[in-house]
């Protein structure tokens, strides 16, 4: 097999939105597309939120309709690894033993959950989620009666917990932190979700720190931890995702922490980029190198790859994205805080419905719209900005007014 123009390796939204950019712009040199998975590029959100709690089907999820990439002349190869690079000769060795030769290069292999070295996370019932199987995986752990333990209590973990807990599943979180998100949202809001977690029935543990899962007969009976014993049917880990950066290291590419790209997303060598959860990039609104594993970022990166084959010259200029929902708990949150950041809210907490802002020495790093919706867009034109504190808070004062003269 022999083909050039731009091969894609990695078929989830990264991939799928650079082929989709590609083609939009008027590229007409074919393009193809691998992943491992044996499914067309699906977006992963849903995953851990709307089919998790079971509000929509994992059908909702795919990135195109069925008939997409014939229909716009892309090549896809699914179920199919990438097993080397040879950069020199721009070509692509794949699993079936066969080659690509190409002429621009995109990875975006993603990430892989991180796992715990601790005896019996080979039992059955232990789950990681990732991929559309995991999903359905977890969620026959879901009901009255049934009891699941929850090691992390990122997002994906406590997006877990409250599907569960609202199917009526018994649920502990083991969190080895002593509050949640504490590094992301800082100390009085993850003293928030953390009551919001509780007051819901989930067992939401601070400062545990596990040592081991427990099994008999091969299946899952639950959680060894510094405050004793869990019981549980299942345990989903969820203490994070190692960006998969095995095949560009190999072929000779800066990849620690992330593989290591410019404002546009080239590598060290300009006919091979990288997107999504593996890139390291020089993000030009924040002026340092940052990684981001968020569905807006892979959107966005995919899309600004094509550019940069096209010679748009756009560059990476906007603050990160995300959102989730809990219970009752909606929000976004746009643009890049630090542990050390200070954090001031614009409304009542106790409401529900509140805005929160970190700064760093006065200017806005972050902000994030709780239950207060179609707002979005104006605070990322806060984030940074320099604006006292009285002001992010003053609600006399109009959202769009905050950075004006």
């Amino acid at each position: 097999m022999s083909t050039s123009g731009t091969v894609i390796v990695g078929a989830g939204l990264a991939g799928a939105k650079t082929a989709e950019k590609l083609r939009s712009l008027g590229y007409t040199k074919p393009i193809t597309l691998i992943g491992d998975e044996p499914v067309r590029p699906y977006e992963r959100p849903g995953l851990s939120k709307e089919v998790m709690m079971g509000k929509d089907t994992l059908d909702s999820l795919y990135v195109h309709d069925e008939g997409w990439a014939e229909e716009h002349d892309v090549t896809t190869l699914f179920d199919t690894s990438v097993t080397a690079l040879d950069l020199e000769n721009k070509r692509v060795g794949l699993s079936n033993g066969e080659g690509i030769t190409y002429e621009h290069l995109v990875l975006a292999t993603g990430s892989t959950p991180r796992l715990l070295p601790l005896d019996g996370m080979d039992a059955n019932g232990v789950l990681t989620l990732r991929r559309m199987p995991d999903t359905e995986a977890i969620r026959q752990h879901f009901g009255e009666g049934r009891t699941l333990a929850i090691i992390g209590a990122g997002w994906i973990g406590l997006e877990v917990a409250a599907a569960a807990r609202l199917a009526g599943t018994e649920v502990t979180v083991l969190e080895h932190a002593d509050l949640p998100l504490k590094r992301v949202l800082g100390t009085r809001l993850a003293e928030y979700m953390l009551q919001l977690h509780r007051s819901k029935g989930v067992d939401l543990r601070v400062g545990v720190d596990v040592t081991g899962i427990t099994s008999e007969n091969g299946n899952v009976t639950g959680v060894d931890t510094s405050d004793g014993h869990v019981d549980a049917d299942a345990v989903v880990v969820g203490v994070g995702a190692a960006p998969n950066t095995q095949l560009a290291a190999s072929a000779g590419l800066e990849a620690d922490g992330g593989v290591h790209v410019d404002e546009r997303l080239q590598t060290a060598r300009p006919d091979v980029l990288a997107v999504g959860d593996i890139a390291l990039a020089q993000n030009t609104a924040i002026g340092a190198p940052l990684r981001v594993e968020h569905w807006d970022n892979a959107m966005r990166q995919g899309e600004l790859a094509a550019e940069t084959i096209m010679g748009t010259g756009a560059t990476y200029d906007w603050q990160p994205y995300f959102f989730t929902d809990q219970f009752d708990f909606g929000m976004e949150y746009v643009g890049h805080s630090g542990p050390d950041d200070d954090v001031h809210i614009r409304g009542d907490l106790d409401s529900g419905e509140f805005i929160a802002f970190w700064t760093n020495a006065g200017r806005v790093t972050a902000a994030m719209n709780v239950n207060i919706w179609d707002v979005n867009e104006t605070l990322r034109g806060i984030v940074g900005h320099e604006v006292s504190a009285d002001r992010l808070t003053d609600e006399s004062v109009a959202l769009e007014d905050i950075v004006s003269d």
